[in-house]
């Protein structure tokens, strides 16, 4: 079956990641890496959870120079994953160059920009200088992102509705800060349900501690899959 769940691997190390991964099913879930665990791991670890039948989204925000983020997610690509991302902020140039990296590739990943991070809040961005809100931020990064060529973003629950009448159903977006009712927010700031969620509209969840730091991983990530009647 095709699933929306992506459960995160915040791990600092392999061992954990891969205890967790064959506690799950890659039938009802993607993995995702992020920098931590790609830091301390390498490649090797995304092979390995492929050995396992996992597809992986590779969540590294590459920002920098055109040049050097093309390079990376021509690797990105060359590795295999499913899914890689950059920094909208990083500008139109880097992300057609990112797009032109793997525009041959014959099976190349969904290419997602990162539009304001859900653990940021108004507050947050007033400090770094923006006078425009968290939404209005989303939107326009979002649309320069389709623009430049992307798959999709990254973007909060709250954003969905506003971005999916914007970008259209072909725009993919990718929601982290998914939590399951009564879990703990942690430090996400904007929030939601995995139902909530994808009865808006987003077309992937990334799930963290309510699975990983479940008793029972599996069951955790099978009551997700209940709630979203994905499964009898």
């Amino acid at each position: 079956m095709t699933t929306p769940v992506i459960v995160a691997l915040d791990y600092p190390e392999a061992a954990a990641a891969l205890e967790l991964a064959q506690r799950l099913t890659p039938a009802l879930c993607r993995l995702k890496v992020g920098k931590e665990l790609f830091t301390s791991s390498g490649p090797a670890l995304v092979e390995k959870l492929q050995h396992q039948g996992y597809e992986v989204f590779l969540d590294l925000k590459y920002h920098d120079i055109p040049a050097t983020v093309a390079g990376a997610v021509r690797a990105a690509a060359a590795l295999g994953v499913w899914m890689v991302n950059v920094h909208v902020s990083g500008g139109r140039r880097m992300m057609a160059a990112a797009v032109e990296a793997i525009a041959a590739v014959r099976q190349k990943p969904l290419l997602i920009g990162v539009t304001v991070l859900t653990s940021m809040s108004e507050a947050d961005l007033l400090e770094l200088g923006y006078g425009e809100s968290v939404a209005d931020r989303v939107l326009r990064l979002a649309a320069l992102a389709a623009e430049s060529g992307l798959d999709g973003v990254v973007c909060s629950a709250l954003e969905v509705t506003a971005l999916r009448r914007a970008q259209g159903p072909g725009f993919c977006l990718v929601t982290p800060g998914i939590r399951l009712a009564g879990d703990s927010a942690a430090d996400q700031r904007r929030v939601v349900t995995p139902a909530t969620a994808l009865s808006l509209g987003s077309d992937y969840l990334v799930i963290g501690r309510s699975i990983t730091a479940a008793v029972d991983p599996l069951a955790a990530l099978q009551r997700v899959h209940q709630e979203l009647l994905l499964t009898p």
